[in-house]
C-alpha cells in the first residue's frame, strides 16, 4: 500500500508581488523627516547664542549667589523700613498740626537728640509751636537728659529750643531741676534760663535765679543770690550766698 504524497507548506505572503510588499513596508516603516544641512545663517545664529550662553550662564550664577551673600542685609533694611513706614503711620495731621512729631539730629560733637511732642503747628518756614515738647539729650559723659514743658517753640534752622510752662529737666544721675522757663542750643548742648530755679539731686537742694548747663564742657553755673543746702547739712540753719 503506497502513501499519498505530501505537499510542501506554503505561506500565502510568500506569494505576494514585490509592488505589494513594497506598498506594506512603506506603511509600516516610520514616517522619516529628511534632515536639511543648515545654512550660513544658521550656523551665525547658533554660534552667536552659544557664545552668549558662555557668559549668561556664569553671570546668572554669580548674581544668584551674590544674593544669597547679601539677602541678610538686604531683610535687615527691609525690616527697618517696615519700622519706618509704621512710626510714620502714627503720624496724623489734623487741621494744620502734625500730631505726634518727632525730630532726630545730631548735635556738632556728633552726639544724637530727639525732640518729641504731642502736637505741631508750623507757624513760619522757621518756626514750630510745639504741645508738651520734650528733648532727649546725650552728654559727652554718656549721660542722658530729658527735659519737658508744657509747651515750646522750635526753631528749625538755629537748632533752638525755647521752652515755657514747669520746665523740668532729668539726668539719669538723679539730678532734676524745676523752672518757669528754659531755652536749649541743641546743636551747641547748651541750656540756660534767666529765671529762678530749683535743683534737686544727691547733693542736696539748690535755689538760684538762672542756670547754664553746657553738655560739652561740663559746666554747670548758677547765678544768685541763691541758696544751697547739702544733704549732710540739712540738720543746720542754710546759708543764703551765691552758688555756682
Amino acid at each position: 500500500m503506497t502513501e499519498p504524497p505530501r505537499k510542501t507548506p506554503q505561506r500565502d505572503d510568500f506569494a505576494r508581488s514585490e509592488e505589494t510588499i513594497r506598498q506594506q513596508r512603506e506603511r509600516l516603516a516610520p514616517a522619516q523627516q529628511r534632515r536639511v544641512a543648515p545654512d550660513a545663517g544658521t550656523l551665525a545664529r547658533r554660534r552667536t547664542l552659544l557664545r552668549w550662553a558662555k557668559w549668561v550662564l556664569p553671570a546668572t550664577a554669580l548674581l544668584l549667589l551674590s544674593s544669597i551673600a547679601v539677602w541678610p542685609e538686604v531683610d535687615r533694611l527691609i525690616n527697618a523700613n517696615s519700622a519706618a513706614i509704621r512710626e510714620i503711620s502714627k503720624v496724623k495731621i489734623e487741621s494744620g498740626n502734625l500730631v505726634g512729631a518727632t525730630y532726630r539730629g545730631v548735635d556738632e560733637h556728633d552726639r544724637p537728640f530727639m525732640v518729641t511732642s504731642d502736637s505741631a503747628h508750623q507757624a513760619n518756614p522757621e518756626r514750630m509751636d510745639l504741645t508738651n515738647p520734650a528733648a532727649d539729650i546725650l552728654t559727652q559723659g554718656g549721660d542722658w537728659i530729658l527735659v519737658r514743658s508744657q509747651k515750646g517753640v522750635y526753631m528749625q534752622h538755629a537748632d533752638i529750643l525755647d521752652l515755657t510752662g514747669e520746665v523740668t529737666l532729668y539726668r539719669n544721675d538723679g539730678l532734676m531741676m524745676h523752672s518757669p522757663v528754659a531755652d536749649i542750643d541743641i546743636k551747641r548742648s547748651i541750656i540756660a534760663s534767666d529765671s529762678w530755679v530749683r535743683a534737686e539731686g544727691p547733693f542736696g537742694v539748690l535755689d538760684a535765679k538762672g542756670y547754664l548747663l553746657s553738655q560739652h564742657e561740663g559746666i554747670a553755673q548758677f547765678r544768685g543770690p541763691g541758696r544751697l543746702i547739702l544733704n549732710d547739712d540739712r540738720g543746720s540753719h542754710p546759708a543764703d550766698g551765691k552758688a555756682s
